[in-house]
């Protein structure tokens, strides 16, 4: 190798340092203090939705995620300082980022309605609730799904973007759920006296609240009886025991002071009571 060559390759070595290793050095000085600050604001983050009582379920996630995020700007920045062509990374993430989207569009929309759920909490873990026309105690609220569990012990799964995309009916938020019984009276007996019976038989189940005050009253005329309409009020959590509770009460009652029913068959016309 002759002294030109050498004098050549040189001065493309020297050209190279001292354009290159500056930007280089530039680079790793942002990914050093672009991943502290990241470090420092995913932190931040982390504490602000603790502060906002969010979910524990969703909030590593979404830390983790933010956090990808950004060191994924600081990773682009510094490549941008080192000369290489961002444009075409971003086209390629988009172009991925597109297909993914595309194969996985249902699991998605799950997510998003998982996250929406989660933020504006139209219920919490414990309530009753009924959704997408299925009724149980909430169990789980995980990114993707809501867990019920039934009356029937029954585990139900429900994909939060049908949660979403129904009504929400939400027996707990009150603190209290309404029984809605209904019981026959012969038209010969006297409501007053009927109705009253119903309530000191109430009165008689712990599970029944004070405070909303049992409802009652007709709900309509049949053709062998009244149908009457029963409505206490108890706890959430004692839904399915109070509903077997008032209807023993109920009936011992009406045993107790001979308020009898109305059979089809064999029926009679008799007199309307008051």
């Amino acid at each position: 190798m002759n002294e030109e060559k050498l004098t050549f390759y040189y001065d493309k070595i020297i050209d190279f340092a001292v354009t290159f290793v500056p930007k280089l050095a530039m680079a790793i000085l942002i990914i050093v203090i672009g991943f502290w600050l990241v470090k420092k604001l995913t932190a931040l983050f982390s504490l602000s939705l603790e502060k906002a009582n969010f979910s524990k379920e969703v909030a590593p996630f979404l830390v983790s995620f933010a956090g990808i995020a950004f060191k994924i700007i600081v990773l682009l920045a510094a490549a941008g300082i080192v000369g290489i062509e961002t444009t075409s990374i971003f086209g390629i993430l988009a172009a991925a980022g597109f297909a993914v989207g595309f194969a996985l569009q249902g699991s998605l929309s799950n997510f998003a309605a998982g996250i929406l759920l989660m933020v504006f909490k139209p219920y919490k873990i414990g309530d009753m609730v009924e959704v997408n026309g299925k009724f149980g105690k909430v169990d789980g609220i995980h990114i993707f799904n809501t867990f019920l569990t039934t009356p029937g012990l029954k585990t139900l799964i429900i994909p939060n973007g049908k949660v979403i995309d129904d009504t929400i009916t939400n027996f707990s938020a009150k603190g209290a759920i309404r029984i809605e019984l209904n019981v026959t009276m012969p038209y010969v007996e006297s409501f007053p006296k009927v109705k009253q019976v119903v309530l000191d038989a109430l009165e008689t189940v712990p599970l029944v609240l004070k405070t909303p005050a049992p409802e009652i009253g007709i709900e309509r005329f049949e053709s062998h009886s009244v149908l009457l309409a029963v409505r206490p009020y108890v706890s959430p959590d004692d839904y399915w025991e109070g509903i077997f509770e008032v209807h023993k009460a109920v009936k011992s009652a009406f045993h107790n002071h001979n308020i009898q029913v109305a059979y089809s068959e064999g029926i009679e016309i008799g007199a309307i009571g008051e």
